[in-house]
């Protein structure tokens, strides 16, 4: 059985699954199959999803469903992810710092040209 198949047979058996999407206009069945095709049907990952729609959201299910999420990120790959950024954003100021010096360093001509002179006069 492909994964379209086996999406289809869990979203029947989770008819949570629409009051969820009707409750929440940004959300549609291509992101939902996008989630179980990454997670599969882990109920960890699905918690938020049944729960909440299954009754009105309160903040008990909210901060449950956000505690279930902050349990799978992985803090260290966050910092080295901000790391990595804040490097680029580094090379990046220097590279803008050395071209304005560039900029400011170019002089004029010392003496002004004279209005009625052009280029090879």
């Amino acid at each position: 059985m492909d994964k379209k198949e086996e999406f289809k047979e869990f979203a029947h058996s989770h008819p949570e699954l629409i009051n969820y999407l009707n409750q929440h206009p940004d959300w549609n069945w291509q992101k939902l199959y996008e989630m179980y095709d990454i997670y599969g049907d882990s109920e960890r990952s699905w918690a938020p999803f049944l729960t909440s729609s299954a009754k009105t959201s309160n903040s008990s299910d909210t901060i449950k469903g956000f505690g279930d999420i902050m349990k799978n990120i992985d803090v260290n790959q966050i910092q080295e992810h901000i790391k990595s950024a804040q490097k680029a954003l580094g090379v990046i100021q220097e590279l803008t710092t050395k071209g304005a010096e560039k900029v400011t360093s170019i002089k004029g001509p010392t003496t002004p040209r004279p209005i009625n002179k052009f280029f090879g006069d």
